[in-house]
């Protein structure tokens, strides 16, 4: 006897349930009552009062908040431009090189991104310090991270080192799996090494490259216990990032519905990038 029409349907959404259920319980039901407090003006302890989108246009409002996303943005350039643009130079020289030991060195550049953050900051934190390496090789005794010139690139710093070996890895990965007759074809056309790079190497890894710039995209707006750890947001406001005010907002001011309005904000910025991002990627593959 047939099964009647459907029934796999319903067997796969089976399968899947135990997923959705993990899924809406962690991610949507936090991000749907995040939304839902960001309408109220709420200290987490008595009855919250209903603000409406209030919160929303303190975002826009507030200096200080519009200077955290625009902290988070200048991050960017050094968690993903950065990094994608030293680890597209780094892949392309050890793939034309084929150096030995080259499983190790993978393995080496790719280390920061098993460590803890926090032990990354403070590990940076040290070397940043007056009577730091970092001063002692340059001869001085500034502190970089109470700088409220440089303190904002030197946190960017620390995430373009944590960065750089994702990127190089998955775009060496990319390059692995190019056909050895594309480098014969533009040679032969006479392509050097420069035309080589952009009319064989970069196309075929055009899919990592949004890879590696989503991720560190995402990681860039999200860095919160970097800046924790080194800097507190400080000197001053000159290193606040949206998440760090998150916290601040929350547990420090007592502030939940603006804290749960700026993780929205967030959330959103970050869905906007990442699909445009993924869009640029699919029209250039196409």
């Amino acid at each position: 006897m047939s099964s009647p029409p459907g029934e796999p349907r319903r067997v796969g959404y089976l399968y899947i349930l135990p997923a959705l259920l993990v899924y809406g319980a962690f991610l949507l039901y936090p991000l749907i009552r995040a939304v839902h407090l960001s309408l109220f003006e709420w200290d987490g302890i008595t009855l919250g009062k209903f603000v409406g989108l209030s919160n929303y246009a303190d975002v826009v409002r507030d200096a200080g908040l519009r200077a955290a996303f625009g902290h988070a943005l200048v991050l960017i350039v050094f968690y993903a431009v950065l990094p994608v643009v030293i680890g597209l130079a780094l892949a392309t020289v050890l793939q034309r090189a084929r150096v030995r030991g080259l499983g190790f060195f993978r393995t080496i550049v790719f280390l920061p991104q098993v460590i803890a953050m926090v032990v990354v900051a403070v590990a940076w934190r040290n070397i940043y310090s007056p009577d730091g390496p970092l001063n002692d090789v340059l001869g001085g005794s500034r502190g970089w991270l109470g700088d409220y010139t440089f303190a904002l690139p030197a946190v960017g710093v620390i995430g373009t080192w944590v960065e750089t070996g994702l990127v190089t890895v998955l775009l060496m990965a990319g390059m692995a799996r190019i056909p050895a007759e594309r480098y014969e074809a533009a040679r032969l056309d006479g392509a050097g090494p420069v035309a080589e790079f952009f009319a064989v190497v970069l196309p075929a890894v055009r899919g990592e490259i949004a890879v590696a710039v989503t991720l560190t995209v995402i990681a860039a707006l999200r860095t919160f216990d970097l800046v924790y750890v080194t800097t507190s947001g400080g000197p001053g406001t000159s290193t606040s990032v949206p998440s760090y005010e998150v916290y601040h907002r929350a547990f420090e001011l007592g502030q939940v519905g603006s804290a749960a309005a700026v993780g929205v904000c967030l959330t959103v910025l970050i869905f906007a990038i990442t699909l445009g991002v993924n869009r640029l990627a699919d029209r250039g593959t196409a």
